[in-house]
């Protein structure tokens, strides 16, 4: 599909049209020890630039959510790292977060915008599509998310997307896009390289050999050092 997808129409805090280069955006495990895991979160937190963090939490009620959610915002607010939480835009607008991450199976683009409001960030995930990522464009999404990538066991993945995808988007748009799925340290670069604004990454933090630290140093560097190609039309 050719063309160009108009800009969306909101005043979120999501905005990287002034620094071109991809960031790190962290997701937390489905499943925490809040004692555990604030810690963990403050370490990658202050290791390096985090563009975003998503509360993704499975299999737990709504309640156990909020409270992890209200304990884990201060984090991300005294460093200037928009929170977001995964699928509950209901959660989010109550928690005070600064956003949602909505699924093709969660709730409509224009459900959570009436929630969360017109200042918050919605991101979507397009799986492989490209149809879905211009619907999720037009409604007003502030980025779409792309993926799975590589085999990952943080969810079950029903589409597997190519680099060339993130390219296309590039050329098609100013909106931003999320790499999703089994990224780590090792393979990230194609993908940095094709132009994602972002790296989505929960494992390949949280399960790093050498703690969450290291691993968002060593994303950076590999950031830093990985050029990005031009679109292709």
């Amino acid at each position: 599909m050719s063309g160009t997808v108009h800009d969306p129409a909101n005043t979120s805090d999501l905005d990287l049209s002034d620094d071109p280069a991809c960031r790190l955006y962290l997701i937390s495990p489905p499943k925490i020890d809040l004692r555990a895991f604030y810690p963990q979160l403050e370490e990658a937190f202050d290791a390096g630039d985090i563009g975003c963090f998503q509360l993704r939490l499975k299999n737990v009620t709504d309640d156990y959510i909020t409270g992890i959610a209200e304990t884990l915002l201060p984090l991300a607010k005294d460093r200037d790292i928009p929170f977001l939480i995964n699928d509950n835009p209901t959660i989010a607008s109550d928690v005070g977060a600064d956003g949602v991450h909505i699924g093709q199976e969660d709730a409509s683009y224009e459900e959570a915008r009436s929630i969360v409001g017109d200042k918050a960030i919605i991101g979507i995930t397009c799986h492989d599509s490209r149809h879905m990522a211009i619907v999720a464009a037009e409604k007003g999404a502030d980025y779409v998310a792309f993926g799975a990538f590589y085999p990952t066991t943080t969810k079950q993945a029903t589409s597997k997307a190519n680099p060339d995808i993130l390219r296309w988007w590039c050329d098609t748009t100013i909106v931003q896009c999320a790499a999703i799925g089994g990224i780590t340290i090792d393979n990230c670069a194609p993908l940095v390289s094709a132009g994602a604004d972002f790296l989505a990454v929960s494992a390949g933090v949280w399960a790093y050999k050498d703690g969450p630290g290291e691993a968002v140093q060593a994303f950076e560097e590999k950031i830093l050092h990985t050029p990005r190609q031009d679109p292709v039309i």
